[in-house]
């Protein structure tokens, strides 16, 4: 998978520990079942209970969460308001919540965040996370556990993969993108070639190892500036579906991967292929 003398390693570690909100860089991360620590473990909803998301609500990524290694307590922070910060409750009031249709719980973290976040949405909003008994099996080629993710505990980008996207995109006239339009939590750099993400199926990184679990099929996400929180499509869905259409619908960027091995991940860890896809073909047609 490697061409002699380049080494796949680990560039960026990044957890979202508001859904939907900004990420937080890490030069060391726990990996647990459900994902990095403390990933996707809060989630804003409406007043009904349904989980807000960039898609309708793209002022989520100017929201940067702040919490410490223990999770005790979450500062939020958002251009032009005075940051909130809130003791989590892991014990409180359980309420409904609606992530994609499917029914969940979520612990309810009071009025403090929930005014804060309903001034700086300009909408009715909760703040919840995910309760101790939260039980959510996730689908695809290897099973698992995460939070509030979309799916799956671990969403891996390559360099390689981005810049192949990036070079498509300067052809067109248009500008390069950053990793953090794709909200991934692992960026691998030193693979020479790109979407090498879709062919592996057992990683190696640090004290962790990763089963992958299926692609990444990209969204209206993917096309918020995540700096202003302002929409700047039509890129990259534009480009992606000349040239990574997914068989089932869908442009395809990225992977999603389950845990197989809870550890400790640095920056820098070198990133050990286990196993690779031996199957031809693929359930992604990339030209």
């Amino acid at each position: 998978m490697r061409k002699a003398g380049r080494v796949a390693a680990v560039v960026e570690l990044s957890y979202y520990p508001v859904k939907g909100c900004a990420g937080s860089r890490a030069s060391e991360a726990v990996l647990t079942p459900a994902g990095l620590l403390h990933d996707r473990s809060f989630m804003v909803t409406d007043e009904a209970g349904v989980f807000r998301s960039q898609r309708r609500d793209p002022r989520l990524a100017v929201v940067r969460p702040e919490i410490g290694a223990s999770g005790d307590r979450l500062r939020l922070h958002a251009p032009g308001s005075e940051s909130v910060e809130v003791a989590v409750d892991r014990t409180g009031r359980r309420r409904d919540v609606d992530l994609f249709g499917a029914p969940y719980k979520g612990i309810d973290q009071g009025d403090d965040a929930a005014l804060w976040l309903s001034d700086v949405l300009g909408a009715p909003s909760r703040l919840v996370r995910v309760p101790p008994e939260h039980d959510r099996v996730t689908d695809g080629s290897t099973p698992g556990t995460s939070g509030y993710a979309d799916s799956c505990a671990v969403h891996i980008l390559s360099l390689s993969t981005l810049d192949r996207l990036n070079e498509r995109i300067a052809a067109a006239g248009g500008a390069p993108l950053a990793a953090d339009r794709f909200r991934p939590n692992i960026v691998i750099g030193g693979w020479a070639e790109p979407h090498v993400e879709d062919r592996v199926r057992h990683l190696r990184i640090g004290g962790g190892e990763l089963g992958y679990a299926k692609p990444a099929i990209r969204c209206a996400v993917t096309m918020v500036d995540q700096e202003t929180g302002a929409k700047a499509g039509p890129e990259p869905l534009r480009t992606l579906a000349g040239y990574r259409r997914a068989a089932g619908g869908g442009v395809a960027f990225g992977a999603k991967f389950a845990v197989l091995r809870a550890g400790t991940l640095s920056v820098g860890d070198e990133v050990d292929v286990v196993r690779h896809r031996t199957a031809p073909g693929s359930s992604v047609a990339s030209a």
